[in-house]
């Protein structure tokens, strides 16, 4: 039986256009080493390293952009957040039958994006028994620790527990501890369609 449902952010509850930041830096420059700007994007993500620090690698590697023109590239990921899935999750917390976790993969520009651009952020972060940021917790997935995090901080059983997640590698990693598993798709699925799909867990 499932007591614990975690979430994950983007593709699941705000829209991604995951493309969409290497189009826009691809305007600015040419990416002459984008395994080197990997790296950097993890360990921000991972809050290893600030934003200004951050944003001078990029500016290293695009010297002819301003900031605003990396920031604007780097928050292009971002689209929207359709308001519908906020009243699903807010009929859900409101019933009081799961601990709501919320485990993402974000860094503070994009956050600070979601906060100025999505005015229900505090009511959908209310919503949450506890709300994990990998840059704040300086753990990001598909790594197994953050998930044996998770389920230390509360105490909680895998076999009692789902994760839902749009990346493969991030749900199999979950799998792999014994959590129960949606890997939904965002160009078909929703997750307003969880105790539909996933019917046979509830």
């Amino acid at each position: 039986m499932i007591k614990n449902i975690i979430f994950d952010f983007g593709d699941v509850f705000i829209n991604l256009d995951k493309p969409a930041t290497l189009t826009e830096l691809s305007k600015l420059g040419e990416i002459n080493d984008w395994k080197d700007l990997t790296k950097v994007n993890q360990l921000y993500e991972t809050g290893e390293i600030s934003t200004e620090e951050f944003l001078q690698h990029y500016h290293n590697e695009f010297p002819n952009a301003t900031k605003e023109q990396l920031i604007d590239a780097w928050n292009a990921i971002l689209i929207d957040f359709p308001e519908y899935r906020l009243d699903f999750l807010e009929e859900l917390s409101s019933k009081q039958e799961f601990n709501l976790i919320l485990l993402s993969n974000t860094n503070a520009l994009h956050i600070n994006w979601i906060k100025e651009n999505i005015s229900f952020y505090n009511r959908f972060k209310s919503c949450f028994k506890s709300f994990y940021l990998s840059h704040e917790i300086h753990l990001r997935k598909p790594n197994t620790n953050i998930f044996e995090f998770v389920l230390e901080q509360h105490q909680i059983q895998p076999s009692e527990t789902i994760f839902i997640d749009d990346t493969k590698e991030n749900t199999d990693a979950a799998f792999s501890l014994g959590i129960h598993v949606w890997n939904n798709n965002p160009k078909t699925e929703d997750i307003t369609n969880l105790f539909t799909i996933k019917s046979n867990l509830f």
